[in-house]
């Protein structure tokens, strides 16, 4: 017992140099590779190559003195870069495409799924160069001074290019140049769709089609679906890309054509030149046109596509009639029925819904038929909310005016009203709406007579310099027009701007009064 415990107590036995395990010899491999021991767990780590630090490692081990012997302790900290486990893969170029763990294809880089699936069909996407010319409505026998603008167009089946109304309005000349390329195409003009702000172009040069695909149309997405919008926006001359989901799905204005049709927003930017681009799906097939953004100080990032139906509509006109006819519309002025004390007042059931008509436009074809006090109770066979909205999909509904614009102009519609508490069924003629004022020229001159040193033309020069609801809301004074005007035998108004129909107004007499037509006959005759 004496000996174990002078055993136990003695003082350990430091071993000579030649006799200890020679294990930091590995730090002295061909490789030259710097090792970290970890005392704790007798572990070898290799780390980054680091030369200076490997050549102090070698000359620490070899030296086998006690003062240099580990120490135990806490392992020494190291970057997570520097361990192979946690060490990140070096990453591709942008654009590259690996195997995915799960078969599939994983695009790597910057480069989304979506976007990598859209590469393709950018090259469809082509820059538009127009001159404008735009009339001149004070004097409608001269034009105003030319000026350019760039947009953004795609190509689609039959060697045609797509692009927005007002890109090409009151054309010159437009040409087109491709991705990549330096030479500009001259274009012709084959329809201009302004109420779905659409036009549609063709090259005749066959060098333009050369390696030129066609883009394939997509279903209407849904809500939240990504979209990408290609494009030439101002701030550079290549070509830009922009990412964003769907927001809404309703009826909008376009600005353009005053009308209101189906429309996508979207929270992609769009910016000015983006005009007539396409926006693509994750599956690279187009969803839509950009053609109009919302600026306001209150809001961002709201850009508007065109959808799907609304340009199919568009070519389906085109290629069934030769020409672009329009979009037909109902005539009608509406009001929601959703007070109840209103429902009992026009003789409503609990289970009848519908929209009142407050008017009937005179110059429709519908005014043969419909009558103010009507209820709207179904079309074409889908009833009609009292809020004026029908089922669209599942959770959604929109506006029945969308029914409306599914048609074409000299489609019949079922259209179900009650009126005088009966239920009467008519079938009508859908037409084009024409407007006692026009909105717009259609990219035509102004027309116009000059007589005895008068200048006639139709009342498209007070839109031109003032605004619809400026024209409405002018109070004329009485010494401007005479005591009994003209009454028109069509539409039975008397006032003389909603006579334009059948006749002519004065425009420039003294560039500052409007005068009536009787009173312009006396001076012509005195």
């Amino acid at each position: 017992m004496s000996e174990h415990k002078r055993k136990r107590g003695r003082k350990p036995k430091i071993p000579d140099a030649e006799k200890t395990l020679d294990l930091p010899s590995i730090a002295a491999s061909a490789d030259d590779d710097d090792v970290v021991f970890s005392v704790s767990n007798v572990e070898i780590i290799p780390t980054t190559t680091n030369p200076s630090i490997s050549s102090a490692a070698a000359t620490t081990t070899n030296n086998h003195h006690p003062d240099h012997r580990p120490r135990r302790g806490r392992p020494r900290k190291h970057p997570k870069h520097e361990t192979p486990e946690e060490k990140p893969p070096p990453l591709p170029r942008a654009g590259h495409c690996r195997p995915a763990e799960n078969g599939g294809a994983d695009f790597a880089g910057d480069v989304e799924p979506g976007v990598a699936r859209v590469v393709p069909a950018m090259d469809a996407v082509v820059k538009v160069f127009c001159v404008h010319t735009e009339p001149n409505f004070s004097l409608p026998w001269q034009r105003k001074r030319q000026y350019s603008s760039s947009s953004s167009g795609f190509a689609i089946g039959g060697r045609r290019v797509l692009t927005n109304a007002h890109s090409v309005e009151h054309y010159t000349q437009v040409k087109l140049k491709k991705r990549g390329s330096d030479t500009k195409y001259l274009a012709t003009v084959l329809a201009i769709g302004t109420e779905c702000d659409i036009a549609m172009l063709t090259v005749e040069d066959d060098e333009f089609w050369e390696g030129v695909l066609p883009v394939e149309f997509g279903e209407l997405p849904a809500l939240q679906d990504a979209v990408t919008v290609v494009g030439y926006p101002i701030g550079g001359d290549t070509i830009s890309v922009t990412s964003g989901v769907v927001s809404r799905i309703e009826i909008l204005s376009y600005v353009h054509g005053s009308t209101e049709l189906l429309g996508l927003q979207i929270d992609a930017a769009i910016n000015s030149g983006n005009s007539g681009g396409p926006a693509f799906n994750d599956k690279g097939k187009c969803v839509g046109i950009a053609f109009q953004s919302l600026k306001h100080e209150d809001v961002e990032n709201i850009g508007y596509v065109i959808p799907t139906p609304v340009i199919m509509h568009f070519i389906q006109d085109y290629e069934k009639n030769g020409a672009y006819t329009g979009f037909p519309l109902l005539g009608v002025e509406w009001q929601k029925m959703e007070n109840p004390d209103l429902r009992v007042a026009m003789s409503m059931k609990a289970d009848q819904k519908g929209v009142r008509i407050r008017r009937v436009d005179p110059t429709a074809p519908e005014s043969e038929v419909l009558k103010p006090s009507d209820i709207i109770l179904s079309f074409d066979g889908i009833d009609i909310a009292n809020d004026g909205t029908v089922p669209f999909r599942h959770g959604e509904r929109i506006g029945f005016s969308y029914l409306v614009s599914q048609k074409y102009t000299g489609d019949s519609a079922a259209v179900k009203v009650l009126r005088d508490s009966k239920i009467l069924n008519f079938n009508i003629t859908l037409a084009t709406h024409r407007r006692l004022i026009p909105s717009h020229n259609k990219g035509r001159p102004p027309s116009y007579y000059i007589i005895a040193g008068f200048v006639f033309s139709r009342c498209l020069y007070l839109i031109s310099v003032l605004s619809m609801e400026r024209i409405m809301n002018m109070k004329l004074r009485s010494s401007f027009w005479t005591s009994s005007c003209i009454q028109c035998h069509n539409c039975q108004m008397s006032s003389l701007l909603w006579c334009l129909r059948c006749l002519w107004l004065i425009l420039i007499l003294d560039m500052r009064r409007l005068l009536t037509l009787r009173f312009l006959l006396l001076m012509v005759i005195l």
